[in-house]
């Protein structure tokens, strides 16, 4: 239970996919799992299955890219999941990303990074070139991402994973992602909150 000394912690968590059953979504949602379950955090998800998103230059013909924005905005730290699409991260990241704006409101945010692939080497390259436009656009992204190899035989139909070695590894992506915004974010808008308000003392 939360106590009223227990700061907020908004984490986005972003689905790299919008295929039905994906192990993408089955891997976030364990990191979800994790992160709900400590105390002062708040988790929001941008599944772009649930959005209408548009290319760069395309006229908005909804709210959800400044619903995204929103989000992004007011979230402490990000994570990113995808799968590996021929070498590279999928569309669908590179769509929501594009909808994030310019300046990128990932800028400046702690981003925690989590691939899957079905081959044995993991979500390697993906993960590359998904770091390198993320501190393009001036995210914090995080070392030691997590790759899953072989996802096909990680998880049951049913999204359980089964391998626990494997789902520790999975849910820690949440908790660094939590320990470094409490190391270095809280304590920046600690003291910025007191640069603003001035001390009390006499």
């Amino acid at each position: 239970m939360n106590n009223e000394n227990t700061p907020t912690i908004r984490i986005v968590a972003i689905v790299g996919s919008v295929r039905p059953g994906c192990h993408t979504k089955m891997a976030i949602d364990l990191v979800v799992d994790e992160l709900q379950g400590k105390p002062g955090v708040v988790v929001d998800i941008i599944d772009p299955i649930e959005l209408d998103l548009v290319l760069p230059g395309q006229e908005e013909t909804s709210d959800d890219g400044e619903k995204i924005r929103e989000l992004v905005t007011g979230a402490a730290g990000v994570i990113i999941s995808t799968p590996e699409y021929h070498g590279s991260y999928s569309s669908t990241v590179k769509m929501v990303i594009d909808n994030l704006g310019y300046p990128s409101m990932l800028s400046g945010k702690p981003i925690a990074l989590l691939g899957v692939a079905a081959g044995s080497i993991g979500a390697v390259k993906a993960l590359e070139h998904l770091r390198s436009v993320c501190s393009h656009v001036g995210g914090l992204v995080l070392p030691g991402p997590v790759s899953v190899a072989s996802v096909h035989k990680v998880f049951d139909g049913e999204g359980n994973c089964l391998d626990p070695a494997i789902e520790k590894r999975i849910r820690g992506a949440g908790t660094k992602l939590v320990d470094y915004i409490h190391n270095h974010i809280c304590p920046k808008m600690a003291m910025e909150e007191v640069a603003r308000g001035g001390s009390t003392e006499q």
